[in-house]
């Protein structure tokens, strides 16, 4: 891919503080940049495209699959690369139709689903009927929470290898398959955005899990922040195996895709709240930089990769440390948490941080918003973010269920607005 067509090459002048010859856009490369699989349907229907099924790529928060006659619709710049397995261990294949609240999707095969006495719909690790249930939709709801599966954790008797089941080294197949993955969206003419795995520290206590039929270790998150206090030299044994191994798969699977991969989401481990942080700066640079820096290090040395971090929340206080641990994007850019104000971070990060995100509000703006409010902020976004380079536009986090077609309407015209203004 030495030659880049303009959308990648528009990705790669804002991946480089550049200035592009528009503000480049993603919606559905990766599992927080998405669209709600109800969104993504009442989006081929506002555009005019053939009305089918949607597919569901990510099951626990439902994202749908945007095709690419929606993403050329959408003005898409960014490709992702199709995932092998889900949250919940199954794969992507046997495609079959599913409900939800009355929309006709469309869901793996191993999919497999029971309805609870209070009407809740239950999802199974790999599909397995027979095994403990995972994931957990309210009634009416429209995305699954994790169940909390801690069915071995004995404190007195801890073992690293526990919370280290769904890590494990690629197999051939494992990488054949991200090769081709790969390889299906390297030729669309979009910048490329990959996501390995394996290398989300933090993230082992929760979601993970949920694909495990008989999970291990600790999986609770809130015993998770407790052991960051009480029991760091088992979290650093975690972490030490968990960073060698994805070390190992990182160099396998460069060496089968090479540079046909521009972006790599490392991680997605969520450090902030609305107004503060799940733990201080100095926890973070004992417990997690040093694992960071040695995979961006990595990445930085041996690939032409970026590395992408994610993490909601108020996070400006955590901005130099990811810096130092060599992450290139950070994502989501949630404006409304406390310290997150835009201007502030692009005069601060802006020439170190490209911003991925952080173009409207999901919270309030886009979903309850009247379009005419949804345009002017994102024009005042873009006018704050986008000068210089560094910024890719996308939401604060993915677009919800319930949010009015309408407003996601307004948001694109408002970017084409800018662009050709």
């Amino acid at each position: 891919m030495t030659d880049a067509s303009p959308s990648r090459k528009r990705v790669l002048d804002a991946l480089n503080h550049r200035q592009p010859d528009r503000v480049p856009v993603d919606f559905g490369a990766t599992s927080v940049t998405g669209i709600h699989v109800s969104v993504v349907a009442g989006l081929r229907e506002h555009y005019g495209l053939e009305r089918r099924p949607v597919k569901v790529h990510e099951p626990m928060q439902m994202l749908g699959l945007v095709d690419e006659d929606l993403a050329g619709a959408l003005g898409v710049d960014v490709a992702g690369t199709p995932r092998r397995k889900a949250h919940f261990g199954m794969t992507f294949d046997g495609w079959k139709p599913w409900r939800l609240n009355g929309l006709e999707v469309l869901v793996p095969g191993g999919f497999n689903t029971t309805t609870a006495s209070n009407g809740d719909i239950l999802l199974y690790p790999q599909g397995d009927l027979a095994a403990a249930p995972s994931g957990r939709m309210p009634q009416g709801g429209w995305f699954f929470d994790a169940i909390i599966r801690q069915n071995h954790f004995n404190p007195e008797n801890l073992n690293p290898e526990d919370n280290l089941e769904e890590f494990g080294p690629f197999s051939e197949e494992d990488v054949a398959a991200i090769a081709e993955s790969v390889e299906s969206v390297a030729g669309a003419g979009r910048a490329v955005a990959a996501s390995f795995g394996g290398t989300g520290f933090g993230d082992i206590a929760a979601v993970p899990a949920v694909g495990l039929k008989d999970p291990r270790g600790i999986r609770d998150v809130t015993e998770w922040y407790v052991s960051l206090r009480s029991r760091r030299p088992y979290i650093h044994a975690v972490f030490e195996k968990q960073c060698e191994i994805a070390l190992a798969n990182l160099a396998r699977v460069h060496k089968a895709v090479g540079g046909k991969v521009d972006v790599v989401y490392l991680c997605g481990t969520d450090f902030g709240t609305q107004t503060s942080a799940f733990c201080s700066v100095p926890t973070f640079r004992e417990m997690w930089l040093p694992y960071y820096k040695a995979i961006c290090a990595w990445v930085h040395a041996n690939t032409t990769w970026k590395c992408f971090k994610h993490s909601c929340g108020s996070v400006e206080r955590f901005f130099e440390s990811f810096i130092e641990a060599g992450f290139d994007i950070i994502n989501p850019v949630q404006c409304s948490a406390a310290g997150m104000e835009p201007a502030a971070l692009k005069a601060k990060y802006g020439e170190r941080l490209v911003f991925w995100g952080g173009g409207v509000d999901t919270q309030q703006t886009l979903p309850f918003g009247t379009p005419e409010q949804v345009r002017e902020e994102v024009l005042r976004r873009c006018e704050i973010f986008a000068p210089g380079g560094g910024f890719v536009f996308n939401t604060v986090h993915n677009i919800q269920a319930g949010t009015p077609v309408r407003n996601v309407a307004a948001m694109l015209e408002a970017v084409k607005e800018f662009n050709h203004g």
